[in-house]
């Protein structure tokens, strides 16, 4: 199946994709490679194989994890531990492409450094069968417990939480291409573990599937696969029959021009979540973080909706790049709770006012620091009304222009005294819905109103 490497310093990004795409169009006939099962790549930092048993790895190094539990399928478990970890970790579940490995993305992708940042754990599992594709078609890979990757990837899961006490309502998974069909699977097949995933360049949950052995269904690749959303919703319930409790929600990345795991997957994946979460498949908002990006929200309008889904437009299969991480930890809800300390729930408090005219708007802002410490450096995270989008403004830096906004300080207003206040405001545009914005956030923690 054709794979997507997306590699940040480490390695040249451009001239590795280039080289992909030439290496991987034969893979669309042909799944089957001939490099042996078992050559899986090298940690490219320090790695200690063979600790499982022995307690934790040696931190902020990615380190090869052996005998972590069942693994029918003969995956490989590779994992980063920040030096900072926090108590009762959360786990992110990272997992490759076709033709890569766990190796590559940790190479690939952010997670290690953000981990750094917030003090997760990343585990990043490693196929080695000869295509180095995920499992995502057979009959054993799409319901729970049914013996191909998926019960691999929870053993990997299970010894992290043992060993290092992991918060086992905090555990996420991502993927790109081949890791996003699996990150759909393992939503279904396990959603009593995952609280969330994201998927970049994927496909929905049993849209793979295939009864011959084959790895690759060109019927689901090629967007001719079409379902109701309520069909959709029943391959992946019927992944653990007789679950009631609650459903993770999903992120969906996708690109309008992808030729390998065509567009239409891209609506489909929806109408599965959607109706997997109970919600409409109306959004409930719309906006554009950044140029030629739609976001549409489904079920809720902030940062955490049931399910998210992000358009790119003009963009092919080779959809993942540096950034996009840092929204995925937004949407996980991982990007406030890292080992630094942060101001407390209630620890701040948001005035905003606006003045406003036939299309535009200005708005004022008072922060105030209700807590015991202070501030040092702070951005307040905070929602716009549909329509509206942020002209220019002053006090404060503003990105994006609409949608979740975040306001940055400025150098000469970054600390706030416990007890003081800051004052800041922009000017807007808007469509006729002239409200203040609301749900504010200062550095990831929420404010009270008024």
């Amino acid at each position: 199946m054709p794979a997507t490497p997306h590699l940040r310093s480490r390695r040249p990004l451009r001239s590795v994709l280039l080289a992909l795409v030439a290496a991987l169009l034969p893979l669309v006939a042909a799944t089957a490679l001939t490099a042996p099962a078992a050559a899986a790549d090298e940690p490219t930092r320090g790695s200690a194989p063979g600790l499982a048993g022995k307690g934790a790895v040696p931190a902020a190094a990615l380190t090869e994890v052996t005998n972590f539990g069942t693994n029918p399928s003969n995956l490989r478990m590779y994992l980063y531990v920040p030096e900072s970890v926090t108590p009762k970790p959360a786990v992110v579940v990272a997992v490759h492409w076709c033709t890569g490995s766990g190796p590559d993305m940790y190479n690939g992708t952010e997670y290690d450094t953000l981990a750094d940042r917030y003090g997760f754990i990343v585990l990043y599992p490693s196929v080695t069968r000869s295509s180095k594709c995920f499992d995502v078609s057979s009959p054993q890979a799409l319901r729970r417990g049914g013996g191909s990757d998926p019960v691999g990837v929870k053993s990997m899961i299970d010894w992290v939480t043992r060993t290092y006490d992991a918060d086992t309502g905090r555990v996420f998974a991502t993927g790109i291409s081949s890791g996003a069909m699996m990150t759909n699977v393992l939503l279904g097949d396990y959603p009593d573990v995952f609280a969330a995933g994201a998927a970049f360049s994927g496909v929905p949950f049993g849209c793979f599937a295939t009864t011959d052995g084959s790895e690759w269904n060109s019927a689901c690749s090629g967007g001719t696969v079409t379902r109701t959303a309520k069909e959709w919703g029943d391959l992946a319930r019927g992944a653990y029959p007789g679950y009631t409790g609650p459903r993770p929600r999903m992120q969906i990345w996708h690109g309008t021009e992808d030729d390998v795991l065509r567009y239409p997957n891209f609506g489909e994946q929806i109408k599965q979540w959607t109706n997997v979460q109970g919600v409409s498949q109306t959004p409930t908002s719309t906006d554009t973080p950044q140029s030629g990006w739609t976001r549409t929200r489904y079920g809720g309008t902030g940062d955490r909706a049931p399910v998210e889904a992000i358009s790119l437009q003009g963009v092919g299969h080779n959809l993942y790049a540096q950034g996009m991480a840092s929204r995925v930890l937004t949407f996980f809800g991982l990007d406030g709770s890292g080992p630094a300390p942060q101001p407390q729930p209630g620890a701040c408090r948001v005035r905003a006012s606006v003045n406003a005219w036939n299309t535009g708007l200005t708005a004022s802002v008072t922060l105030t620091n209700t807590g015991t410490t202070t501030v040092n450096g702070w951005k307040l995270g905070f929602t716009l009304p549909a329509g509206q989008a942020v002209t220019g403004g002053w006090g404060a830096t503003y990105t994006p222009s609409s949608g979740s906004v975040t306001a940055t300080n400025v150098s000469y207003n970054g600390t706030i005294a416990p007890g003081a206040s800051v004052s800041f405001g922009y000017q807007a545009s808007h469509t006729g819905n002239s409200a203040a914005p609301a749900a504010f956030t200062l550095n990831g923690t929420a404010c009270a109103a008024g």
